[in-house]
């Protein structure tokens, strides 16, 4: 019987030792799998950390170009608030020298001749009126740039 025991012992040694060896066996198979999967997880790790550096530049890049689009843009909005008062100021010098060459050009127009007014309570005494009163006024202005004219000669 002791014989019996030490071969069962030694049965069930073998046989938990051909489960370890089976076992040792599926996790050699993992732990290759494993290290297969961690060198291509450092390669990725490796690929990510060169395209992070990349948009590291990048973004620096673009911050510069950002800086730079500011100053330019302020510059040429500045600019163009100078222009446009300048243009605004030309303009109304524009329409000062119009109003001036209008009232030169109105006052060089010939004076129509006087027709004798009616008498008051005529039919057309009214018409007749304001023409001599515009030509006692035109011949008034034309009295005055002559005498302005000697002055000034």
């Amino acid at each position: 019987m002791n014989h019996m025991i030490g071969l069962i012992i030694e049965g069930t040694v073998a046989i938990l030792l051909v489960i370890t060896i089976g076992y040792c066996m599926v996790l050699e198979r993992r732990l290759r799998r494993l290290r297969a999967d961690e060198e291509s997880l450092r390669a990725v790790i490796a690929e990510l950390i060169t395209a992070t550096e990349i948009a590291d530049r990048a973004i620096g890049g673009l911050k510069v170009t950002v800086r730079e689009c500011d100053q330019n843009l302020g510059e040429r909005l500045r600019a163009a608030e100078r222009f446009s008062a300048s243009i605004e100021a030309q303009l109304a010098a524009g329409d000062e020298v119009l109003r001036r060459l209008s009232q030169i050009a109105a006052a060089s127009r010939p004076v129509p001749p006087v027709v004798p007014s009616a008498q008051p309570g005529e039919p057309g005494a009214a018409g007749a009126s304001a023409q001599s009163t515009l030509a006692a006024a035109q011949a008034l202005v034309e009295r005055a740039r002559t005498r302005t004219g000697d002055r000034a000669a």
